[in-house]
């Protein structure tokens, strides 16, 4: 129970703080990331501060966010055609599921400097999270072999991330909120959503295990990530 309580209190402090940011008449979307950036680093500085974490961790994980974010921007003019969310899922895979989810919301955070911050981004953040926490935790039970990979970055970019974005544009219809209203703002974005999860999963099944096999080299060659915390 322990092991998940903060965990628990970095949800609410997440939900509080995005529905504020939809709920409040003096919105300022910067200072809101950034309050969702900071509960998402949470897990990461208190294990920092038990001693658990060093500078080659620091510097993967930097690394790791830094190519999910190459990866999102080299393909700026093609809609939904992100390669982010299959590197978001092998950083999960490698490097545990609280690190996944670092690497989801700052990845997501980061690109969004190139493609625009708004209300969306806080929702991106946290759907990009969770993307990389879920990972962490399925592949940490799962074989992460082709087939495993594509089925399960589908279903996560897919239905997850898709859902979790959407959930953005029909909050900010708080006004005039209806059934209908909401249907009909995630049917508009069912196609997007479809294209990421098919990339998301030709890419895991094109790179996918070949990144992990990398990662996990890294990781035991420098012996990185040496005492695990999921």
């Amino acid at each position: 129970m322990k092991k998940f309580l903060p965990c628990a209190c970095v949800v609410v402090c997440l939900v509080s703080i995005i529905l504020w940011q939809v709920f409040s008449t003096d919105k300022n979307y910067y200072l809101i990331s950034v309050a969702v950036l900071l509960c998402s680093m949470l897990p990461f500085i208190i294990s920092f501060e038990g001693g658990r974490t060093d500078a080659k961790e620091i510097a993967l994980i930097a690394s790791l966010i830094s190519i999910a974010v190459v990866s999102r921007a080299v393909f700026y003019l093609v809609p939904q055609v992100k390669p982010i969310g299959a590197v978001v899922i092998v950083s999960g895979i490698c490097m545990g599921s609280k690190r996944g989810y670092l690497v989801g919301a700052f990845s997501a955070f980061i690109s969004n400097f190139i493609f625009g911050q708004g209300i969306w981004t806080p929702f991106q953040m946290v759907a990009l999270g969770l993307v990389g926490f879920l990972s962490g935790l399925i592949f940490n039970k799962v074989k992460a072999n082709r087939i495993n990979l594509a089925i399960v970055g589908f279903l996560l970019t897919f239905a997850l991330y898709g859902f979790i974005v959407d959930l953005s544009t029909v909050l900010m219809l708080s006004n005039s909120f209806t059934l209908s209203s909401a249907l009909a703002v995630y049917g508009a974005g069912l196609p997007f959503s479809l294209v990421f999860g098919l990339t998301t999963s030709i890419f895991l099944v094109l790179f996918g295990e070949a990144f992990v096999k990398k990662i996990n080299r890294i990781k035991t060659k420098y012996g990185v990530c040496e005492v695990a915390y999921e």
